[in-house]
């Protein structure tokens, strides 16, 4: 029973707030490829410069957020990529997370095949499930610990 209630993500509906560090525009394709991905360099960049640390307005939120915005279209289609921690005052590349209702999909495990693993179950939940409709506004993971996320994808 546990494996099934992992399976079944939990609706919830968040406010609006905005993240602010790194920013890469990547595609799945791309990330698929090691030649081409983006995301993990991304992720090596934010910790290597200490960009926690040195992002200014940080809130009191702890977290440490990867948002997937500015979809060009859907799952196929570009996409901007931001790591980086919830901030009170944006400046310079600060991407808004809408409010609205998401899906939330939990991980816990060894970094970064966890996270991998998670998004192949949302992409089959989808696509098992194709009267939910994705928003392709802003997805985001929340990072909560070293081996635990939750991933929240905008539904309508």
């Amino acid at each position: 029973m546990q494996e099934k209630n992992q399976m079944e993500p939990v609706r919830q509906h968040h406010g609006a707030f905005q993240v602010a560090g790194l920013t890469a525009r990547t595609t799945n394709r791309e990330e698929n490829d090691p030649a081409t991905a983006r995301i993990g360099a991304l992720w090596n960049r934010f910790f290597g410069e200490e960009t926690y640390q040195a992002t200014p307005h940080r809130t009191g939120d702890a977290r440490i957020f990867g948002v997937y915005s500015g979809y060009e279209s859907d799952a196929h289609g570009a996409f901007d990529v931001t790591v980086g921690v919830a901030v009170s005052d944006a400046t310079g590349e600060a991407r808004a997370i809408e409010a609205g209702d998401y899906l939330v999909f939990a991980g816990q495990g060894e970094m970064p095949q966890m996270v991998i693993a998670t998004w192949q179950r949302i992409w089959q939940y989808f696509e098992a499930h194709p009267t939910i409709t994705r928003r392709y506004r802003s997805d985001f993971e929340a990072y909560e610990g070293p081996d635990k996320v939750t991933i929240h994808i905008g539904v309508s």
